[in-house]
């Protein structure tokens, strides 16, 4: 029986989080300082749909605070405690991110049943004008973090909680400009729930991909078949058993396997070439690999 960990090839690539720093700075500022101004005037002007947008964008910027400190931790190095470093710190981020939202969509929901109810005044151009800033600064915010959405949960969550505002400031606008031309008051509680609907229907996928990764599932974009498929495929390799693939951070991906090779170890040549066509073909970084002559496979595969 022989064992390796083999990270030869993986080295030769980057997996950490890539530098996002200055992107996170911009957004959390540019953000906060909107949320206060969209904040004053939904309440100064009774608009029930600018104030469910600023409770949204509320939730965002603390999003993009726990996601740039979980990026910043998952940088650390690894300690004889933390041996993986604190590199899933970004999937327990991205969790707490989802929660965020929801409480944020409790909060919002609660009011608009309340407003539609009880309709208000509201000043449509006061909307109109907020909301338009908000579409420049939601938009702008959501490009910086445009080329990192595929490769991290974390940027892809920022990304989104971005480009989802934009989307419910243009619908803010819309209403603006549609209680202006009819004076039906409705229109703004009927808009801050299409807005709940647009925030929970992404919260789910950010819920649903990060509790996965919590729960060390295998994550979106690697096939367990297509790895197993591979491994069995290798020369000598006469059956394959204890896979196990999880995920590091949200972006780095691990796996642990024994492979049963009757005619014996193949040398360390063999296991760089099994390390490198894991990265390259199935974006896992980190292999634990086990060569066995014979193993309990016919029981335990």
């Amino acid at each position: 029986m022989s064992h390796t960990h083999d990270h030869s090839a993986a080295h030769d690539h980057s997996h950490a989080p890539a530098d996002f720093g200055r992107a996170f700075l911009i957004g959390i500022v540019l953000n906060a300082a909107f949320v206060i101004v969209e904040a004053t005037y939904g309440y100064l002007s009774g608009s029930m749909a600018l104030v469910a947008d600023a409770g949204h964008n509320l939730s965002d910027v603390l999003a993009l605070l726990l996601a740039w400190g979980a990026s910043a931790a998952a940088k650390r190095p690894p300690s004889a405690r933390f041996t993986y470093g604190f590199k899933s710190s970004t999937i327990l981020a991205a969790i707490a991110n989802a929660a965020l939202l929801m409480v944020a969509i409790g909060a919002i929901l609660i009011e608009t049943i309340r407003r539609l109810a009880d309709p208000a005044p509201v000043e449509g151009m006061t909307m109109v004008l907020v909301a338009g800033i908000g579409i420049a600064i939601n938009t702008g915010t959501a490009l910086l973090f445009l080329r990192g959405r595929h490769d991290d949960l974390n940027i892809r969550g920022a990304f989104l909680h971005m480009a989802a505002d934009a989307l419910v400031s243009v619908g803010v606008v819309v209403a603006g400009l549609a209680i202006l031309w009819s004076g039906q008051t409705l229109i703004d509680p009927v808009t801050s729930l299409v807005i709940v609907a647009v925030i929970a229907w992404g919260t789910w996928g950010l819920a649903r991909d990060s509790l996965a990764m919590g729960l060390l599932g295998v994550p979106r974009g690697v096939s367990e078949s297509a790895v197993r498929g591979y491994l069995l495929g290798l020369p000598g390799v006469a059956a394959v058993h204890d896979l196990h693939i999880w995920p590091m951070s949200t972006t780095e991906t691990a796996l642990t396997a024994h492979l049963v090779m009757p005619g014996g170890h193949p040398g360390d040549a063999f296991l760089r070439e099994v390390a490198e066509g894991l990265e390259h073909h199935h974006r896992i970084g980190h292999a634990t690999v086990q060569v066995e002559r014979d193993s309990l496979c016919e029981v335990r595969c």
